[in-house]
């Protein structure tokens, strides 16, 4: 069990049967009456995600995930294939699992599998990934008065905003949990 006042980013409870992971969530403490928790919920089996609010100190059920690292292989564009590194046993997993992880995803890339009593429900990738810029627009030399931003596709077919400097080929780094980029590698 764990109190709603422990509650940070990532977190995977159990509400209702179903496992969830904690996306954001927020102490309000009103003026007239008791405090409570607001939370943006993200089922880990389907995808969906709910707002469900908590009151202070009510205790949940801790999810218990078990992370298995494995290596990512290939796609035949519904089912994504992984081979455990330890067992070297492969498995597959659909499109919509994944979710927005596929933008990131390179061959040969070590990731997590997670398990929740047995059954996959989702991956984690790393924090930062490093991937090729395939096509951008050139930049406009004196276009800097705000620091300014493009459009940038990543070889995984991903599209992100990178500074203006970024050219076609430069190998870019990306916090995977934002999309965002980060610096030049």
């Amino acid at each position: 069990m764990i109190s709603t006042n422990d509650f940070r980013t990532g977190l995977t409870i159990e509400v209702d049967g179903e496992v969830y992971q904690v996306i954001e969530f927020m102490h309000v403490k009103p003026g007239k009456g008791s405090a409570f928790v607001r939370t943006k919920l993200k089922n880990r089996r389907t995808g969906a995600v709910i707002e469900r609010t908590f009151r202070a100190g009510e205790k949940v059920n801790r999810a218990h995930i078990e992370r298995r690292e494995m290596q990512y292989l290939y796609n035949d564009g519904e089912n994504y294939y992984f081979m455990d590194t330890e067992t070297y046993e492969q498995m597959s997993l659909p499109k919509v699992q994944l979710d927005d992880a596929v933008k990131y995803l390179k061959d040969n890339m070590n990731i997590y599998v997670l398990l929740y009593q047995g059954e996959t429900i989702g991956i984690e990738l790393p924090n930062f990934v490093e991937l090729k810029v395939v096509e951008t627009e050139p930049g406009i030399k004196g276009d800097t008065a705000t620091g300014g931003s493009k459009n940038a596709v990543l070889e995984t077919g991903a599209v992100i905003q990178v500074p203006l400097f970024i050219e076609a080929g430069d190998v870019v780094r990306i916090d995977t949990r934002t999309g965002a980029y980060i610096e030049r590698a």
